[in-house]
């Protein structure tokens, strides 16, 4: 829609057989043409930039199309009247009999009035906060701020300063769960970004104590299932259900950590993130580590990679020196049995040294990348939140299959070039996931749908 526009003229379509888009915008010049003279004249109206495009949208059912009609002018409210009226003249479209009705002119310049007037609102009550901050208020902000500040990046991923160094990590979600841990003193801790997990935290947890702190949900039980089919995961805790790493406080934070249980205790559940913190969950945790220590699930030596019990009940200002306890640094010196034990690898794990062919099972994102893209299939393929195929068919069919699909897909892996159409009807539809062969020029990115070319993602970037 142009800046200029004052109106919005809204009609709704319908034809007796199967017509197109091109066939309604053609029936609406051919039967405008001369009806209203020279100066109401459709093409010479868009020629000089009083109307804008003509925007239609048409499906077709059981042999009859339906559709509507959008059009944008800066004409007068007379002039836009007759011009609406005008529209509903139309009897054809094509060779089918069809009717077109105006539903609503839209004053455009009242909507914007409306949004200027709930902005003022907005800014009224937030924008002149003059209230003084204490001394204590200060202090706080400016110490979370120093912790917060030692964000960095390890092969390109957040993390906090420690992770390269350390020979523990908590491997979560999220920036905003690394920035919340940071908060919190633990400076270990990396976040996947998403449910295909990087090459770089899968090489990281070969040779380090690895902790998957996530998400009390569904999500987070799909990225420990990722994590632990190609890299090592020792310990699993979760958030309370429904809540998220990043929404947690301080004594929520090491509460979870300190209830973490051996991965092998919830290897084989389908819902670990239900399991976690159980009775059962507990006693065969503690059943796992009975080699000779009775006190290997004492608060003093759980939480991630040795966060005892002191750095819990410490005040804020401590919370700096004891982020060490989440570390290697406090880890190496504690020898309970639970994790002085080489950790048990699990038949997931263990395909990742196997060839790519059958390293990438088809039921996660990177399987179904190498089976469409790699391939050379020349086919769209929609996954569900499992990763599980819902629909299939030609790459030039990706924006009917998307729009159409009856379960709103949470991936798309496309064999072919992502195009601005596809891809904002991947994001009206929220679309988690947006993988293909290549990239078309994109005039606007969507923030709430990832897009990924297959090579970067098969590559690990």
């Amino acid at each position: 829609m142009d800046d200029t526009s004052k109106y919005l003229i809204h009609a709704t379509v319908t034809a007796d057989g199967v017509v197109e888009r091109s066939d309604v915008v053609g029936a609406i010049f051919g039967q405008t043409e001369g009806l209203l003279g020279d100066e109401l004249d459709l093409r010479e109206l868009q020629q000089s930039s009083k109307v804008g495009r003509i925007d239609v949208e048409i499906d077709s059912e059981a042999g009859r199309s339906h559709g509507s009609v959008t059009i944008a002018t800066s004409l007068d409210k007379v002039a836009t009247a007759t011009l609406a009226a005008a529209l509903e003249s139309l009897t054809r479209v094509g060779p089918c009999k069809a009717t077109l009705e105006v539903e609503d002119i839209e004053d455009v310049r009242a909507a914007k009035r409306r949004r200027v007037v709930e902005r003022a609102k907005e800014l009224l009550a937030t924008a002149f906060d003059d209230s003084m901050m204490s001394s204590e208020e200060i202090l706080r902000e400016v110490r979370e701020h120093a912790r917060v500040a030692d964000i960095s990046e390890y092969d390109g991923l957040p993390a906090g300063p420690r992770v390269g160094e350390s020979d523990a990590i908590v491997v979560v979600e999220g920036r905003a769960d690394v920035l919340q841990l940071l908060k919190y003193g633990i400076k270990n801790a990396i976040a996947v970004e998403g449910t295909d997990v990087p090459d770089a935290v899968a090489t990281l947890t070969q040779d380090r104590t690895v902790t998957a702190f996530l998400d009390g949900d569904r999500g987070g039980d799909l990225i420990l299932k990722e994590l632990s089919q190609v890299g090592e995961v020792d310990y699993v805790a979760f958030a309370p259900e429904g809540k998220s790493v990043e929404d947690l406080l301080h004594h929520e934070v090491f509460e979870a950590l300190r209830e973490k249980v051996p991965f092998s205790v919830v290897a084989e559940t389908s819902a670990p993130h239900e399991a976690v913190g159980t009775r059962e969950a507990v006693s065969m945790s503690t059943t796992e580590s009975d080699g000779g220590a009775t006190d290997s699930c004492e608060p003093s030596t759980a939480g991630s990679a040795g966060v005892a019990t002191e750095v819990v009940e410490a005040p804020p200002e401590a919370v700096e020196t004891a982020a060490d306890g989440v570390t290697a640094e406090t880890a190496a010196p504690q020898s309970t049995p639970a994790e002085s034990t080489d950790p048990e690898t699990t038949a997931e794990e263990s395909t990742a040294t196997e060839p790519a062919d059958e390293q990438a099972p088809v039921d996660t994102l990177r399987g179904h990348v190498e089976a469409v893209v790699a391939a050379g299939t020349g086919q769209v393929r929609l996954l569900d939140e499992e990763f599980a195929a819902i629909v299939e068919g030609p790459a030039s069919e990706a924006f009917d299959r998307v729009r159409e699909a009856e379960t709103v897909p949470h991936a798309v892996v496309l064999d072919g070039e992502l195009s601005q159409r596809v891809l904002d009807v991947s994001a009206q539809r929220g679309v988690d996931h947006v993988v293909a062969a290549s990239l078309g020029e994109f005039v606007k990115r969507p923030t709430g749908t990832r897009i990924r070319t297959a090579e970067r993602l098969l590559g690990g970037s």
